[in-house]
């Protein structure tokens, strides 16, 4: 935690102990869709670009020592909200993820490969009402790098489902993004306080076994 009067306080009342990494790791890319990406999206995050080369290297080295790599992606077959009515009507830019609406495509920066697992969600969290915890028991997974977007939104839900399911979530800050500083900044100091790790993507991809610390920007 940053060396504020804050930092200060969190830190005489508990908080911001380290939960660490566990023996089995996997990366959780939490919708790195084209929503976020493209310009003249109503969800467009100008952050989202930066964000995606960091996803893209943990990507890589999970793939280089096989650890499981999993994709989320928001998905309405119909009308948002037919599955989802009330969340729709809070954020109704929720029909960029509608069947068909090229938005709501991964980005060839973050896309998943053949055999890969993907998971699709109505709400925030990549667990509530997916697979997704069934996949990881199966997996035999303990501990959770996540990237994505938002921060302050999907990141955030799904990072605190992680730590209620027995994971342990390491939420990479170069690889989540969000539409201002503020949100971004203020949900990641949370995070960190209370309910995950927050790290670089170097050491991320280092203990996910790639020796080269990355570039930002580069892959």
């Amino acid at each position: 935690m940053a060396d504020t009067p804050l930092a200060d306080d969190y830190e005489a009342a508990g908080f911001g102990r380290r939960i660490g990494w566990g023996e089995h790791p996997a990366v959780l890319l939490v919708d790195p869709v084209q929503a976020y990406a493209v310009p003249d999206s109503r969800l467009y995050l100008d952050t989202a670009e930066p964000a995606l080369h960091a996803m893209a290297h943990l990507v890589r080295a999970a793939r280089r020592t096989q650890f499981p790599v999993i994709f989320t992606a928001v998905h309405y077959d119909n009308e948002p909200s037919s599955h989802a009515p009330h969340f729709a009507r809070k954020v109704p830019s929720l029909d960029a993820f509608r069947a068909g609406n090229p938005l709501a495509a991964f980005t060839p920066l973050c896309a998943p490969q053949p055999g890969e697992i993907v998971i699709h969600k109505h709400y925030p969290s990549a667990f509530f009402q997916t697979r997704l915890r069934d996949v990881l028991t199966v997996l035999g997974v303990d501990t959770l790098v996540i990237g994505g977007f938002s921060t302050s939104g999907c990141v955030r839900a799904t990072t605190l489902d992680a730590l209620q399911y027995g994971l342990r979530p390491i939420v990479v800050r170069d690889a989540v993004a969000d539409r201002d500083t503020g949100p971004h900044e203020g949900n990641l100091f949370d995070l960190d306080s209370k309910y995950a790790d927050v790290v670089d993507v170097g050491v991320a991809c280092r203990r996910l076994g790639d020796p080269v610390h990355p570039r930002p920007g580069r892959i």
